[in-house]
C-alpha cells in the first residue's frame, strides 16, 4: 500500500494551492480529480487583491497577471437593457496595465502589494496545477476517483480508482483533505452538514439559473460602447451577466431561467436563443459548453474538521458568486491550513493548531458568504420597470433612475477593500487576546492595523519593493532599528523548536510608529501573530497550539 503526507481529494483551486503551499514546505501529498484536467469552463473570473499578494508571496503573481483579459482592456462593470442596446450606466474600473501603475501609489484602503486582476479560474487552474507539479513532493492524478476512507488515531486509509480501472488503490495518508466541491463525498461521509440559505429566490441571482460558455468574434462590432469586463443587462425578459473571458471573443455567460424554462430541455439552438436576447439580436456564436447552476446559496459547513480529515473550499462553504468571494475564500483557506498541516507533520507543532483552521476560517466563511448573499440581494431584487426599453420619455425616465442605482451597487459590489482585506482571527486559539475591543468590518472599507490577528499592514520599501516582499515563506520576526537586539529568545527557542524564522531588521520610524511595537512576528500567512517592545511575554507554544 502506497502512502503520502496529506492525500488531498479535489484539484480545483484550494486543493492546487494547498498542494504548492504543502509542497513549499516540503511535505508529501498527492492530489486525485475524478475530472479529467483542470477546468475547461471560465467559473469564477476575479482574483482578490489578497490573492494576487498569496501569489506574490510564491512568486508567480506576474505570470496570473499576464492571463486573462489584455493588459490595455478596460475592467468596467457595465449595465445595459440589452448588450447591443442602451447602456444604462457603467463603473469604471482600471485596465491590467493601469493597476500594476496605481497599486504603487495608493494610499488608504488599497495600500497594498498587489491589485486586483480579472482572469478566469481556468486559467487560474492551468498556472497552479504547474507549480504543483514542479513540486517534487507532489502528484496530481486526474481521472482519479475517492471511493472511500477510514481513519485511526494514526492515519487515513483510503481508496481510489481511475475511471477507466476496475481495480481500486490503497493509500495511507497522514491527513486527507476534501478539496472535492459543492457536492463534496468527503463531507457526506463525515456527516457534516451545509448550514445557512440554499437557492433563496430572487428576481435575478437567485434560484435557476444557467451557464453558457461561448465564443462570439462580432459581439463588440455589435455593441455601441466601449468595452467591459462585467456586462449586465436590465429588462423585463432576460436578466444576465456576461464576464469577457479574453477580451477578444470568448465570454462566460449567464442568465436567470424563467419557470416556463426547463433546464433539461435546453439544447444548443436554445442556448443561442438565450445569449441573443440578452444582446437584442441574432449575432454569429459558437457555443462552447451551456450548463444549469443554482445562485442563492450561502452555506457554511457545521464543521471543518473530524480527526485527520478536513475540509476547505467549496467542501467547506457555499456562495452566490457574487463578489467573487467564493474562490478567493477557498485559496485563503488554502494558505491558512498549509502551513498548519507542515508544522504538525514535521513535529513544530502539535495536532491542536489544526483546531485554529476550524476557528479562523470558518467564521470568515461565515462572514464572506453573508457579504455574498447582501449584494444578490441588492441587485436581484431590484425590479426593471416595464418601461425601461422604450423609447419615449417616460422609458429614458426609467433607464436614468436604474442605471442610477445599478451603478451605486456596482460601487459596492466591486470596490471591496474591506472584505479582500478586513477578515480577522480574533478569539483564535492561536493569538493573544485582543484587548483592543471590536474592530469595525466594513465592505467598502479597510483601515490597516497592526493589532494581532489580521492581515500584516502593507508599506512599500522602496518604489518596487514591499514589506511582503521581505517576509519569510515561514515565519518573520521584525526588529525595529535601534531595539533589534532584544529578541534573542525568540529567535534561540524558533531554533529549539526548527522552526524557519526570518529576521528582517528595519530602521524606518514611519513604520515602526504604525506598528506600534519594537518587535513584530508575522506567521506564514502573512497574518499578526505577536507585537511587543521586549520579547517578555512572547510565548512560541501560543502561537503552535501547543497550550492545552
Amino acid at each position: 500500500m502506497k502512502s503520502t503526507d496529506v492525500l488531498i481529494v479535489g484539484a480545483g483551486p484550494f486543493g492546487l494551492m494547498l498542494a504548492i503551499e504543502l509542497g513549499r514546505h516540503d511535505i508529501k501529498a498527492l492530489v486525485i480529480d475524478k475530472k479529467p484536467t483542470t477546468a475547461f469552463n471560465p467559473q469564477a473570473n476575479a482574483t482578490q487583491a489578497r490573492t494576487m499578494e498569496y501569489f506574490r508571496r510564491l512568486g508567480f503573481a506576474q505570470e496570473i497577471r499576464e492571463l486573462g483579459l489584455p493588459r490595455e482592456y478596460p475592467t468596467d462593470i457595465a449595465y445595459f437593457t440589452r448588450f447591443a442596446m442602451d447602456e444604462l450606466g457603467r463603473f469604471e474600473l482600471p485596465s491590467a496595465s493601469d493597476a500594476a501603475k496605481k497599486i504603487l501609489s495608493n494610499k488608504g484602503s488599497w495600500t497594498a502589494a498587489e491589485a486586483p486582476h480579472r482572469v478566469s479560474q481556468k486559467f487560474v487552474e492551468r498556472v497552479l496545477l504547474k507549480y504543483a507539479q514542479e513540486c517534487d513532493c507532489i502528484d496530481v492524478l486526474f481521472s482519479n476517483e475517492l471511493l472511500d476512507f477510514k481513519q485511526t488515531n494514526n492515519c487515513v486509509v483510503a481508496s481510489y480508482k481511475h475511471q477507466k480501472s476496475c481495480t481500486p488503490k490503497r493509500i495511507q495518508a497522514k491527513f486527507l483533505v476534501g478539496a472535492d466541491g459543492a457536492q463534496s463525498l468527503v463531507r457526506r461521509s463525515l456527516q457534516k452538514v451545509l448550514e445557512g440559505e440554499f437557492g433563496k429566490k430572487r428576481h435575478f441571482m437567485g434560484g435557476r439559473m444557467y451557464a453558457v460558455y461561448l465564443r462570439c468574434k462580432d459581439f463588440y462590432t455589435v455593441t455601441k460602447t466601449k468595452p467591459a469586463w462585467m456586462h449586465w443587462t436590465f429588462n423585463q425578459n432576460r436578466r444576465a451577466f456576461m464576464a469577457a473571458v479574453d477580451g477578444v471573443g470568448e465570454f462566460a455567460f449567464h442568465t436567470q431561467l424563467s419557470e416556463q424554462e426547463q433546464e433539461d430541455q435546453i439544447t444548443e439552438k436554445i442556448a443561442k436563443r438565450l445569449f441573443w436576447e440578452a444582446v437584442g439580436l441574432e449575432i454569429e456564436c459558437q457555443i462552447l459548453s451551456h450548463m444549469p447552476w443554482t445562485a442563492g446559496h450561502a452555506a457554511v459547513s457545521n464543521s471543518f474538521i473530524e480527526g485527520r480529515v478536513i475540509l476547505g473550499g467549496d467542501a467547506a462553504h457555499l456562495f452566490t458568486p457574487t463578489g467573487g468571494l467564493g474562490y478567493n475564500t477557498a485559496v485563503e483557506d488554502a494558505v491558512n491550513l498549509g502551513w498548519k498541516i507542515a508544522h504538525v507533520i514535521r513535529g513544530q507543532a502539535n495536532e491542536n493548531l489544526l483546531q485554529s483552521y476550524e476557528y479562523e476560517r470558518r467564521q470568515t466563511a461565515l462572514r464572506n458568504t453573508q457579504y455574498a448573499s447582501k449584494f444578490a440581494d441588492s441587485i436581484g431584487n431590484f425590479i426593471p420597470h416595464d418601461e425601461i426599453e422604450l423609447q419615449s420619455k417616460a422609458g429614458i425616465e426609467q433607464r436614468e433612475i436604474a442605471g442610477k442605482y445599478l451603478v451605486d451597487h456596482a460601487k459596492k459590489e466591486f470596490n471591496i477593500p474591506g472584505i479582500t482585506f478586513g477578515a480577522r482571527y480574533d478569539g483564535s486559539p492561536i493569538l493573544p487576546k485582543n484587548d483592543v475591543g471590536e474592530i469595525a468590518d466594513n465592505a467598502n472599507e479597510y483601515k490597516q492595523t497592526p493589532i494581532p490577528g489580521g492581515r500584516a499592514p502593507h508599506f512599500w520599501l522602496s518604489e518596487i519593493k514591499s514589506i511582503y516582499d521581505e517576509f519569510g515563506f515561514n515565519w518573520t520576526l521584525i526588529r525595529f532599528i535601534p531595539t533589534s537586539a532584544s529578541a534573542i529568545s525568540i529567535i534561540d527557542d524558533a531554533k529549539k523548536r526548527r522552526l524557519d524564522l526570518r529576521i528582517l531588521d528595519l530602521d524606518n520610524p514611519r513604520i515602526k510608529k504604525f506598528y506600534g511595537a519594537n518587535l513584530i512576528v508575522i506567521r506564514p500567512d502573512q497574518i499578526v501573530a505577536w507585537r511587543g517592545n521586549t520579547s517578555e511575554g512572547f510565548d512560541w507554544d501560543l502561537l503552535l497550539g501547543n497550550l492545552s
